[in-house]
């Protein structure tokens, strides 16, 4: 990461269903330094949720392996990568078309690229064939006034 930033995570787990739980809420603990909003921290668990779920189904195809979670905050800004060492994408572009899916056997909506997009602000993913997916996602949160909420608060009890 080529910005300096005021914080940083690392997290690995096994690509297991039952951690993608465990991976969104741990991002959104470290998201919550910067005071999201409640709709602002669903973003993130929601992207979160996606890209660890892509790594378990599509990258291990339900075989064990390590998902590597980095999350970075500078300026308002939260910075996540998720990086598998999975079987890799063959055509990034085509992967992020909506509905698009290898999976339909499973039922897979592909929506996953789709969804991260909308919640983020940035999103770009680099893969390998044999080697791996990395998806980076960055969410500005915005600043709010505290000016703003005094006032509230004092004009609440005139």
């Amino acid at each position: 990461m080529n910005k300096r930033y005021k914080n940083k995570m690392q997290l690995e787990i096994l690509s297991k269903s039952n951690n993608e739980a465990f991976a969104r809420i741990t991002v959104a603990a470290f998201a919550a330094q910067l005071d999201p909003t409640i709709e602002e921290l669903s973003d993130i668990k929601t992207a979160v949720s996606e890209a660890v779920t892509n790594s378990i189904i599509h990258g291990y195809e339900n075989k064990e392996g390590i998902i590597r979670i980095n999350a970075y905050i500078y300026d308002n800004v939260l910075r996540i990568e998720i990086a598998d060492q999975g079987k890799g994408i063959e055509d990034i572009e085509i992967a992020k078309q909506p509905l698009y899916t290898t999976k339909p056997e499973l039922e897979r909506s592909g929506m996953g690229f789709t969804i991260m997009d909308n919640f983020m602000d940035n999103l770009k993913v680099e893969s390998v064939v044999g080697m791996g997916t990395k998806v980076t996602m960055e969410k500005k949160i915005a600043v709010k006034n505290t000016n703003d909420e005094k006032n509230q608060e004092e004009n609440f009890y005139v």
